[in-house]
């Protein structure tokens, strides 16, 4: 045998050894706070809303947490090293979305709300369409961005327990191992929620924005470090990897391609460009899990304080996924990235495991920085999917458990149980959908959760703020015609029949040209809310009064 294959060998196995090691300690830390936070749960607000008892500062970084997804750290840090410039649209777009919740929602649905999105729709109409709509909008942004979440964290394993093609662990090939991850974390994340709830929730939550600040913070101080701190030297070394040259730094290369010889196509690149910008753009401030951090706070000053607090912890982060990204291009390669994951997924642990080897000397080096950044990614997908099952499951339970089914008539036990019973269907449910997207990005999964929540969320909550004249009919008109226009139109698109890198790639039914469904659903989900509006004569001025003042100056708030 080869003395130099015996080495890798071991190299490896320690790698796998601490990786899992690692994992494993922070999955025990995780759980403890899980149980502590149980024991101070008593009642529903602490169960919902952590007993609103987090500073602006607690809940900015929880925020950001809960934000800084998988998406964020592997699907960025991925398209950044395989397409360049055209990677970084969605760091911008995912940080100027915060001005939008900043401006419009965040502290109005403080003031006038109490758990979920749907306590503000409903205080001006008739309770039982519209929380029945919110809570079936919930559910399903949730577990659109569930799923990405889920694949990201079967693509790292694959990475992390170092199987390749070929090789097994544990007697399981590659694909077994990702199914079989997907299925752990899907458990994981569901005794997160039934056991802590949101204040167990959210500490998980600042504990893991913590890590994956520290882990980007390192890695990129390292990155630059190799290039002696001069960012034209990284940016030349990455174009010139990327084999694309002088392209692999200016637009185009992923986003608006010109297809030659084919106006229409080079026509729909454009749009689809445009598309993703406006779903990015607009879909924060309809996400049920980020809405429903707005409520932990005492006060909508704190809740101000806390969207600040987020936008300088992301800021940061995003800047942070630039050197990852095309550090990744320079010192991996796009090869050896698509290699390990076709869409890019472990650039970011690839470019740890890079680092090691050149910082700490050898393939232990590599090792130990691989364990620490997988630990830290496997860290934040847990704390996402536990928040988004928390978003779900509380908007089940409180909507439409206690106030659709129950009509308000039931303890406050009975609906916290529901809502963990909730979480046990939701986390199958996604655990199942996740094993069919394995092929895609993760960034461009939660674009498409951004998209749907832009079209059916956000046209609702706004006009409930800011139009006397809304009523019911308008509400669930917005809900169901934005959410319906947005998920019909991502079904019949390339992103899931039709092309190589569809979730069904040997089927063929689509006909909507674009990937992502923002720039008809988002205007559709507004005019569907004003028709609904006009069509109906219902309309309360005197609610409208008494929200508008309750919203914007905390009057009566919970």
């Amino acid at each position: 045998m080869n003395p130099s294959v015996l080495a890798a060998e071991a190299g490896d196995t320690t790698a796998r050894t601490l990786t899992i090691t690692l994992f494993l300690i922070f999955v025990a830390i995780t759980l403890a706070i899980t149980v502590w936070a149980s024991r101070q749960t008593k009642t529903a607000t602490d169960f919902y809303a952590g007993g609103r008892s987090f500073s602006g500062f607690q809940n900015g970084m929880a925020i950001g947490g809960d934000y800084m997804s998988a998406a964020s750290f592997l699907g960025i840090a991925g398209l950044i090293a395989l397409y360049g410039y055209d990677g970084f649209l969605y760091s911008i777009g995912f940080l100027v979305a915060w001005l939008v919740a900043l401006l419009l929602v965040a502290e109005l649905l403080r003031n006038s709300g109490k758990y979920t999105m749907a306590d503000v729709l409903a205080f001006r109409m008739r309770q039982r369409p519209v929380r029945t709509a919110a809570a079936v909008s919930t559910i399903t942004v949730s577990i659109f961005y569930l799923i990405a979440q889920m694949v990201g964290a079967g693509a790292l394993v694959a990475l992390l327990l170092g199987i390749r093609p070929g090789t097994t662990f544990l007697g399981m090939d590659a694909d077994a191992a990702k199914v079989a991850t997907i299925i752990l974390v899907g458990a994981l994340m569901i005794i997160y929620v039934t056991v802590g709830g949101m204040k167990g929730t959210t500490y998980v939550q600042i504990v893991k924005a913590f890590l994956l600040m520290s882990g980007a913070a390192l890695m990129t101080v390292l990155v630059l470090a190799k290039f002696n701190f001069n960012l034209s030297s990284l940016l030349g070394a990455a174009s010139d990897a990327s084999g694309k040259g002088e392209a692999f730094l200016q637009p185009g290369l992923y986003y608006g391609k010109d297809v030659a010889g084919d106006a229409t196509q080079t026509f729909y690149n454009k749009v689809d460009l445009f598309s993703l910008g406006i779903a990015l753009v607009l879909g924060t401030a309809g996400l049920p899990h980020i809405l429903i951090r707005f409520y932990t706070v005492p006060t909508a000053r704190a809740a101000r304080k806390s969207v600040l607090w987020a936008i300088g912890i992301i800021g940061t982060f995003y800047l942070f996924t630039l050197a990852l990204g095309f550090g990744a291009a320079a010192l991996v390669g796009g090869d050896a990235i698509r290699e390990q994951n076709a869409a890019g997924n472990t650039a970011a642990p690839q470019l740890a495991e890079a680092l090691g080897v050149d910082f700490l000397g050898g393939d232990t080096g590599g090792a130990v920085l691989l364990a620490v950044i997988a630990a830290v990614a496997f860290a934040t997908i847990l704390a996402v999917v536990a928040g988004l099952t928390l978003a779900s499951s509380s908007s089940l339970a409180h909507d439409f458990y206690a106030n659709v089914i129950k009509k308000g008539e039931t303890s406050e036990k009975q609906e916290v149980n529901v809502a963990r019973i909730a979480a046990f269907a939701i986390g199958a449910v996604s655990i199942v959908l996740a094993l069919f997207a394995q092929s895609l990005n993760v960034a461009f999964l939660v674009a498409l959760a951004f998209a749907v929540a832009a079209s059916g969320n956000l046209p609702a909550i706004l006009y409930s703020l800011f139009w006397k004249r809304f009523n019911t009919s308008g509400a669930t008109w917005a809900i169901y015609g934005g959410l319906v226009a947005a998920v019909v139109l991502v079904f019949f698109s390339p992103v899931v029949s039709g092309t190589e890198t569809s979730m069904f790639k040997n089927s063929d039914w689509q006909w909507f040209p674009l990937s992502n469904p923002g720039i008809i659903s988002i205007p559709f989900g507004f005019l569907c809310g004003w028709i609904g509006t006009l069509l109906s004569k219902e309309s309360d001025e005197q609610k409208y009064a008494e929200l508008e003042v309750r919203s914007l100056t905390g009057a009566g708030a919970h």
